[in-house]
């Protein structure tokens, strides 16, 4: 009867500590188990971030430029103005860049701006407002023209406190065009001839070529297979006084550090 109860007794203790330390090996295991599962996450996310850089930009490794006092604003593609263009055009849109350059104005530790172009130009009334702001940035302002900086681009290269072109780079400079339903009454034309004024004395005020000159340009003829006005190349675009000089980023670069360097502080004011 003894035995008996000491066997119960020891068979109650057993069970007890079986179901005690069961418990703290289930706990241990499954906090094992979350510390192997945290690094496979963790590789899973960089092998996520690694696919999506392929995707995008066809590499692995993308180089980050160090925080600095200067902002790129790229003008590309197709200027979009009060219409939406289909998605497969690459686009400027106003609303996107304007904000930027009220940021640009506020930010203290930007202290200049390059552009960057290539674009063929668009709608005209986005692209004078664009050139507007960029013109009345307090901040030294420098753009480069890489590829092509054509028809309401031209406005918007010559904003810039200095312009430069690449040897191989083009701008075109033609008589504004209306799309759409176009009414045929002497007040169209006059319309038009106030529009291209906007955009001829805009380039004339903030270049070195003359408006004699200009209109030359825009309204030559036989230099376009199937318009009026002229391809200018390079070289050709300082000589016209469009542009200041020939040059790429480096150049640019230099001439933006230059001019912030000439920038007046607060405290010489």
């Amino acid at each position: 009867m003894q035995a008996r109860e000491t066997t119960r007794g020891f068979l109650y203790i057993l069970n007890h500590l079986r179901l005690h330390y069961g418990k703290k090996v289930g706990v241990s295991m499954n906090q094992d188990k979350d510390k192997n599962e945290q690094p496979n996450q963790d590789q899973d996310q960089v092998n996520d971030s690694i696919m999506e850089k392929i995707k995008q930009l066809g590499q692995t490794n993308v180089p980050q430029a160090p925080e600095s006092n200067i902002h790129i604003l790229p003008i590309i593609g197709q200027i979009e103005g009060h219409l939406q263009l289909p998605a497969k055009n690459k686009t400027t849109k106003y609303e996107h860049i304007i904000p930027q350059i009220i940021a640009i104005e506020q930010n203290p530790k930007i202290e200049g701006v390059i552009l960057l172009l290539n674009t063929v130009g668009g709608d005209v009334e986005a692209g004078l407002a664009i050139s507007e702001m960029i013109a009345s940035l307090s901040k030294p302002t420098v753009s480069i023209v890489l590829g092509g900086g054509h028809s309401i681009g031209v406005p918007i290269a010559v904003s810039a406190n200095y312009a430069f072109i690449t040897e191989t780079a083009t701008m075109t400079i033609h008589p504004i065009r209306l799309t759409g339903l176009v009414i045929g009454v002497p007040q169209t034309f006059e319309y038009m001839d106030k529009m291209q004024d906007r955009v001829i004395n805009f380039v004339t005020s903030h270049s070195n070529v003359s408006e004699e000159k200009f209109k030359d340009l825009m309204f030559a003829r036989g230099n376009l297979t199937r318009d009026i006005g002229t391809n200018v190349v390079g070289k050709e675009a300082v000589d016209s006084g469009l542009i200041d000089a020939v040059g790429g980023v480096k150049e640019a670069m230099f001439k933006l550090n230059e001019l912030i360097k000439e920038k007046p502080t607060k405290e010489e004011h």
